[in-house]
């Protein structure tokens, strides 16, 4: 192994990696608000989060959705801003969305729809995960 290569694979073991963890309904408090805001401060500063959503968090992704209607500003519209945000790492669920009878039309695009599984991998390979 050259020592470029023994140097790469040592700043990728030392990344600090963070994921977000969507559990929450979109409107039933403001915790998935506060993880959109984290994220996009997180990737403003060239520190992209990854995404997860499981639970009722499934809920988020789902299209067609209006805040207005129970007086409440619709944050969901702001995900559309991810990709120019350079935020990448979505993931969602597989057994949520059948456990809640929601298809995978979501709101945003790039979704990794992920077996209970693998999403449980994919969370553990981060450093960090805050839970909202």
């Amino acid at each position: 192994m050259t020592n470029l290569l023994m140097v790469e694979k040592s700043k990728i073991a030392n990344e600090k990696t963070l994921a977000i963890l969507n559990s929450k309904a979109p409107y039933s408090n403001i915790a998935g608000k506060d993880a959109l805001d984290i994220a996009l401060i997180f990737a403003s500063f060239e520190q992209a989060p990854a995404l997860f959503f499981q639970g009722d968090g499934v809920w988020q992704l789902k299209a067609n959705q209006d805040g207005l209607l129970i007086s409440v500003k619709d944050y969901l519209k702001t995900f559309a801003a991810f990709e120019f945000y350079d935020i990448e790492d979505i993931y969602v669920c597989q057994e949520s969305l059948y456990a809640r009878s929601l298809s995978t039309n979501f709101h945003i695009e790039k979704i990794q729809v992920l077996s209970k599984q693998a999403f449980a991998q994919q969370l553990a390979s981060y450093n960090s995960i805050l839970r909202f």
